[in-house]
């Protein structure tokens, strides 16, 4: 029981990820606001489970790391200073035309 209700709060976290994301589409935010605003929600989350979560959607297309012009290597920028964006597969993801099991409650 413990596994599947574990299972289903990383599905919810994921879901609000898109829903955060798609409010501001096709704009991005930093992955700091995005998890401050789940706090809310998840009061639990750390910050290590956020990240699996953000890399996770990253590797299905769901949403993608930017660039920001002020930012000089991304790859020295911190975790929490990187900005995401929704991308038009993620969008029909959070809008939930196109089903994904992984996403499912």
């Amino acid at each position: 029981m413990a596994s599947n209700s574990g299972a289903r709060r990383i599905k919810q976290v994921r879901n609000e990820i898109l829903v955060v994301l798609k409010m501001l589409y096709p704009s991005a935010l930093q992955a700091e606001v995005v998890l401050r605003s789940l706090l809310a929600i998840f009061p639990q989350l750390e910050w290590e489970d956020f990240r699996k979560d953000l890399s996770y959607l990253g590797e299905k297309g769901y949403i993608k790391q930017v660039d920001w012009p002020d930012d000089e290597e991304v790859h020295e920028v911190p975790w929490r200073r990187r900005w995401f964006r929704l991308t038009p597969a993620g969008v029909e993801v959070a809008d939930h035309c196109v089903a994904d099991p992984a996403l499912e409650r």
